[in-house]
């Protein structure tokens, strides 16, 4: 590729701005931001490196996290030696390769090819499976596994219909008496506000390259769901990606009644990990539900 000129490079720039000056206010949810593109390759590289970074637990917990809180789940899922997990965006598989030293075996479901990848080279050798696939898409019913766990927040990314629908399938894929552990941001907590911000960076999760980033943050009191868009504009050639997540924002009674919905029974909630000692913690309520 011919390197790019710096008129052209300035008249990119501008075009860029101007699109952001005439984009649509306020952002609607899952209009203006549906999900991050997991799937794309590049983008999925990216993610993966920065799920392996131990410097921060902003894609993936870092390690010492991830044990506690699996010691933490063992428990609360009744999990034994000999026993099958299904793991629902198992990202590049840190969850399932600690389980698989307890004796449990993995069967684990992500959209990124990269943490695919990665998940079947980390996990090459011990009891695991994983799949590339979008979970609103996946039908593993008649798996039997003794419990499933969908982690982080990732179920809150998914429409409401789309986000029953998922739990129909996860339920599908229980034995009788399986559990579900699904941890879902705290409503009390959310962040509810309008926000802006901007920052420059080379690197990182939106490309190799120098970069202006311009976030903004929406809050639809009417959907109760909040959205995030992100212009990120390449500084070299001034070409200009934008990306956007929607949260959808879950009471624990509404949360209650869509497992209820789903097919599952008794359902028990821990908030805050029950003090586990995790950085984040506070944010979160865990649920778990019996087949």
């Amino acid at each position: 590729m011919e390197p790019t000129s710096s008129s052209a490079t300035a008249s990119r720039i501008a075009m860029a701005l101007r699109q952001i000056y005439d984009r649509p206010q306020p952002p609607v949810p899952w209009q203006d931001g549906g999900n991050l593109p997991w799937d794309e390759p590049a983008f999925s590289r990216r993610m993966l490196r920065e799920h392996l970074d131990q410097s921060h637990g902003a894609a993936s917990r870092r390690a010492p996290e991830i044990r506690a809180q699996i010691q933490q789940m063992v428990a609360w899922l009744d999990l034994a030696a000999g026993q099958r997990l299904f793991d629902v965006t198992c990202g590049p598989g840190l969850y399932a390769a600690e389980f698989t030293r307890r004796g449990v075996a993995v069967t684990g479901v992500d959209f990124g090819p990269a943490s695919i990848a990665y998940a079947r080279e980390h996990c090459a050798g011990l009891p695991c499976k994983f799949h590339l696939m979008d979970v609103r898409e996946m039908d593993f019913a008649g798996l039997n596994a003794d419990a499933a766990i969908y982690l982080y927040g990732q179920f809150t990314v998914l429409k409401p219909v789309e986000a029953a629908d998922v739990l129909r399938r996860i339920h599908a894929a229980l034995k009788p008496g399986g559990r579900l552990l699904l941890e879902v941001l705290d409503d009390d907590l959310f962040d509810k506000k309008n926000s802006t911000w901007w920052y420059t960076d080379r690197g990182g999760l939106w490309g190799d390259f120098p970069y202006l980033h311009l976030g903004e943050r929406a809050w639809d009191p009417e959907q109760r769901a909040a959205v995030e868009r992100f212009h990120i504009l390449n500084l070299e050639t001034g070409e200009m990606q934008v990306y956007g997540i929607s949260d959808q924002v879950y009471t624990v009674a509404q949360m209650t009644d869509m497992l209820h919905a789903a097919g599952f029974g008794q359902v028990e909630t821990h908030l805050a990990w029950d003090d586990l000692a995790l950085k984040d913690a506070q944010e979160w309520v865990v649920y778990v539900a019996r087949r």
